[in-house]
C-alpha cells in the first residue's frame, strides 16, 4: 500500500511593505542617507544628512557629492573608491568632510552602487555618520597607551602584568633584559616562586589596587654573573573589565597582579661586603676556636687508649689477688682519669646559635669568598654552578657554612699533592624531591669505596700528618648535615675524584 504523500511546506513569500512606510524609515532613520546618480549628483538626502552637514535638500539636490569633500583627504582614497563602486562592489572607508559652514568632520562613509534590471548602475546610495567624537576619544585612547607604555619601557625596575595562572600578559624593556640576562623565558614565574618560598603562605587577598606583598628580596645567583643580584619584589592587586561580548551586561572583571622588581643589588653588595668582613673575622676567631677543640679532643682521645689498657691490666691484676704494684698502678690510673677530665672540662664549647631562614647559594658563595686566598695558593681554580633561585631552609647559618667550608676544605686538600696538576673545584647547587643539594667535586685522586665510611670518622685521613692532629673536618659537617634533617654522601665523581653531596630537606612552615 502506497504511502501517502507528505504535505509540501508552505512557500514564505515577503509581505509587500508600502513605500510611504520605507519613505518614512529612511526619512527617520539616524544615520545620513544620500542617494546620487552614477556620476554622484545628488538626488535625495535625508533630515540626518542635513543635521550632519548643515545642506538642507534644496542646497544639496542637483549638486555634485563633492560639495562634502576636503583637500585633506588623500587623492588616492578617492581613487580607489572609484574603482571600487564603478566596478560594481561597495565600499567603506573614513574621508575628512566639510560641511556647509566650512568646518570639518570625520565620516565613515559606506557606498553601495544600485543596478537597475539590466545590470548597470543606476545609483549609489550613500550612507555616513559623524565620527569625529569617537575618533577623538580613540586618539587620545592610542595616546594615553603610547605615554603608558613609554614610561613603563623607561622605567628602570621589571615589570610585568600576570594572569592568575602566572601567564604574563604585558612587560617592560627592563624585563626583556633580565630575560636575556638569565636565558630563560619568563622570569615572572622564578621571582614568584621565590617570592611565595620567602612568604611560606599565599599572597593577600584580592581588592583592585590592594598589595599582594611588598619588598620581599629575592637572590638569583647565575654562573657567568661575576655577583649575585637581589630584588626587591612588590605585587599589587589590577582588576581589568573583560571585553567578551557576554560580559557586556554581569559587569565581571579579571584579576591581573603587577610584579615590581628593582633591582637593589648595588646597596645590598655594599651591606653584603660589610657582612663577609664581619663573617671573616666571626670565622677566623670560630677556627681557632675548632683548632682548640680538636687539639683538645685529639689529646683526650690518644690518653683515653693508653688509660683503657692501664684499667684492664689493673682489674686483671685484682682478680689473681693482691699485688703490691696494684695499688701504684691504680693511683696512677685514678691520676690520669682525673686528668683526662680536667682536660675534658677545658674543651671549649660552640657557640649556640638561633635559627633561621637559610639560602644555601649564600652560604656556598660566602665560603667561596672566603676561601679565595686558599684556592690561589694551592692552585685550585673553582667552578660555580648554582640554582638560579633555592627555597630557604629553617637552619643554623653558621653551622652550615662551616660544613661546606669543611668539605671545600677537604676537597682542596685531596688536590694539594706534590706533582697533582688537576686541579679543579666545582660547586653546584639544585633542588631535587623538596631537597636542596649542595655538590662539593674534586678532581683529585678520589676515595676508595670501602673507605668512604670511615671518612666520617673522627681523627681519621688517608695522609701522614707528621705530628699534626687530623681533625674532625668531615665528622663535624655530616654531624651539621644529621641535626638539620639531612645527611652527606661520597661517592666518585664523574671525572674520577670525589663527589661530596649534601642533601638538606626543605622544611615548611608548620613542619617539624
Amino acid at each position: 500500500m502506497a504511502s501517502k504523500p507528505k504535505p509540501a511546506k508552505p512557500v514564505m513569500r515577503p509581505s509587500k511593505i508600502p513605500a510611504n512606510l520605507f519613505r518614512a524609515v529612511v526619512e527617520q532613520a539616524d544615520i545620513a542617507i544620500s542617494i546620487t546618480d552614477p556620476h554622484a549628483s545628488i538626488q535625495y538626502i535625508n533630515p540626518a544628512f542635513t543635521r550632519s552637514t548643515g545642506y538642507a535638500p534644496e542646497d544639496a539636490q542637483g549638486r555634485n557629492q563633492s560639495i562634502l569633500s576636503n583637500h585633506t583627504t588623500p587623492p588616492d582614497v578617492y581613487r580607489g573608491m572609484w574603482e571600487k563602486i564603478t566596478a560594481k562592489e561597495p565600499w567603506s572607508g573614513r574621508l575628512v568632510n566639510s560641511r556647509k559652514d566650512g568646518s570639518r568632520y570625520l565620516a565613515d562613509l559606506t557606498i553601495t552602487p544600485v543596478l537597475d534590471a539590466e545590470g548597470n548602475i543606476s545609483h549609489f546610495l550613500g550612507l555616513h555618520r559623524d565620527i569625529t567624537d569617537l575618533h577623538s576619544l580613540e586618539c587620545a585612547v592610542r595616546n594615553q597607551k603610547a605615554v603608558i607604555e613609554s614610561v613603563v619601557d623607561g622605567a628602570p625596575m621589571v615589570l610585568a602584568l600576570l594572569s592568575m595562572e602566572d601567564k604574563v600578559m604585558l612587560d617592560n624593556h627592563a624585563y626583556k633584559a633580565l630575560m636575556a640576562d638569565l636565558g630563560m623565558q619568563e622570569p615572572a614565574a622564578v621571582l614568584l616562586e621565590a617570592v611565595r618560598s620567602n612568604m611560606g603562605s599565599g599572597f593577600g587577598p584580592f581588592r583592585p589596587g590592594a598589595r599582594a606583598f611588598l619588598d620581599q628580596q629575592v637572590r638569583l645567583d647565575r654562573p657567568h654573573w661575576r655577583n649575585p643580584r637581589w630584588y626587591s619584589c612588590s605585587g599589587v592587586w589590577v582588576a581589568a573589565d573583560n571585553d567578551d561580548a557576554d560580559a557586556f551586561y554581569d559587569g565581571h572583571s579579571d584579576a591581573y597582579l603587577l610584579l615590581v622588581a628593582t633591582d637593589v643589588s648595588r646597596q645590598v653588595t655594599e651591606h653584603e661586603k660589610a657582612r663577609v668582613a664581619a663573617l671573616q673575622v666571626m670565622l677566623a676567631e670560630e677556627t681557632r676556636q675548632q683548632a682548640l677543640r680538636e687539639s683538645l679532643s685529639a689529646a683526650v682521645f690518644q690518653m683515653e687508649g693508653p688509660l683503657n689498657v692501664l684499667n684492664s691490666v689493673v682489674n686483671l691484676m685484682g682478680r689473681r689477688g693482691c699485688d703490691p704494684a696494684q695499688a701504684a698502678l691504680a693511683e696512677a690510673l685514678k691520676a690520669g682519669q682525673s686528668v683526662l677530665e680536667t682536660l675534658r672540662a677545658t674543651i671549649p664549647f660552640a657557640q649556640t646559635e638561633a635559627t633561621s631562614l637559610v639560602n644555601l647559594n649564600e652560604v656556598v658563595r660566602d665560603v667561596l669568598d672566603l676561601s679565595a686566598q686558599k684556592f690561589l695558593a694551592a692552585g685550585v681554580s673553582v667552578a660555580w654552578q648554582p640554582q638560579l633561585v633555592l627555597p630557604g631552609i629553617q637552619g643554623h647559618a653558621n653551622r652550615l657554612r662551616s660544613m661546606v667550608k669543611a668539605l671545600v676544605d677537604n676537597a682542596v686538600e685531596a688536590m694539594n699533592v706534590k706533582g697533582w696538576n688537576q686541579r679543579e673545584l666545582t660547586l653546584e647547587t639544585s633542588l631535587e624531591g623538596g631537597a636542596v643539594n649542595v655538590n662539593v667535586i674534586d678532581t683529585g685522586p678520589g676515595l676508595p669505596a670501602e673507605q668512604r665510611l670511615k671518612a666520617f670518622e673522627p681523627f681519621w685521613t688517608t695522609k701522614k700528618m707528621h705530628g699534626n692532629h687530623l681533625g674532625t673536618g668531615l665528622s663535624s659537617a655530616q654531624q651539621v648535615a644529621v641535626d638539620h634533617g639531612g645527611n652527606i654522601q661520597l661517592t666518585e665523581s664523574a671525572r674520577g675524584g670525589c663527589l661530596a653531596q649534601v642533601i638538606l630537606p626543605v622544611k615548611h612552615a608548620g613542619e617539624e
